[in-house]
């Protein structure tokens, strides 16, 4: 469902500028996991809500999440060459078109909400509010981004690795689901479960992640292995070590499922919390 309202919302390639869409789609089209559309739909089943009235800000999400990821690869960020298994946008297209191809989609995250005659005016404005917020500063990706990249090189707490990854990683799972939600138009003790459940999940997807960079191989990831360490980076791993990083990443998920006891339909949700803990790649 994902797939195809991303397709409608995206130009085809052989429009003009030609170069710019193919980078768009080659990035969009490569493959992932989709966690976080498939958040959007597992919470907004959890709340009774359609799965027609979540599919554009499914796609939003997913969009600002590819826009995300064009940007962290490029040579001035973390200058990575393969993402989901296939050359990254930078590499294919060139920088420029790369840096281009990531406002696109930003854009289109946006405009795709905006024009969701689906949801209510007031509907809209909250999503683009919480898109915005996740997504920007203080407390978004961009923030999270600038915060990593300072955090090359240096010994990082426990406090400040959860602060970066909150915004780098667990800000978009947060709106993601908080979206959702707002669709929905659940009460306010629903969308509390829902923010923490999120919170956890993000914290869970960042833990599994880091294990993953010094316990798998660039073919199984998909990217480039070990690359945290090549570069000095605090991770959970480097704080904690494996066992710990392991330990840490179950009574996470753990406390996800734990918040999520007040919803009656959250087996989609559990799903998620038990593939993000068991993950291999």
């Amino acid at each position: 469902m994902t797939e195809r309202e991303l397709d409608r919302l995206i130009p085809e390639q052989d429009r003009e500028p030609e170069k710019l869409h193919s980078a768009i789609r080659h990035s969009v089209f490569a493959g992932g996991k989709r966690l976080r559309p498939s958040l959007v739909f597992a919470v907004g089943e959890a709340l009774g809500c359609e799965p027609e009235r979540l599919v554009t800000f499914a796609a939003a999400v997913e969009m600002t999440h590819t826009y995300s990821l064009i940007h962290d690869d490029l040579p001035s960020m973390d200058d990575d060459k393969l993402r989901r298994g296939r050359p990254t946008c930078h590499i294919v297209y060139g920088e420029a078109t790369a840096i281009l191809a990531g406002d696109v989609l930003q854009c289109l995250a946006f405009g795709a909400i905006a024009d969701d005659a689906r949801s209510s005016p007031e509907t809209r404005l909250r999503l683009v509010s919480e898109l915005a917020a996740a997504a920007g500063t203080p407390y978004g990706m961009v923030a999270g981004q600038q915060l990593d990249l300072e955090g090359e090189g240096a010994k990082l707490t426990e406090s400040e690795l959860r602060d970066l990854h909150g915004k780098k990683t667990g800000a978009l799972i947060r709106a993601a689901a908080r979206g959702a939600a707002a669709i929905a138009g659940c009460d306010e003790a629903m969308l509390g479960a829902v923010t923490i459940f999120s919170e956890k999940l993000g914290l869970l997807f960042q833990i599994t992640d880091d294990l993953l960079d010094v316990t798998q191989t660039t073919s199984m990831l998909g990217k480039t292995a070990g690359k945290d360490e090549d570069v000095n980076k605090s991770t959970y791993v480097s704080l904690f070590g494996i066992d710990q990083a392991r330990a840490l990443a179950k009574q996470t998920a753990d406390e996800a499922l734990r918040s999520i006891s007040v919803l009656e339909r959250r087996e989609i949700l559990e799903e998620i919390t038990r593939f993000v803990l068991m993950r291999q790649n």
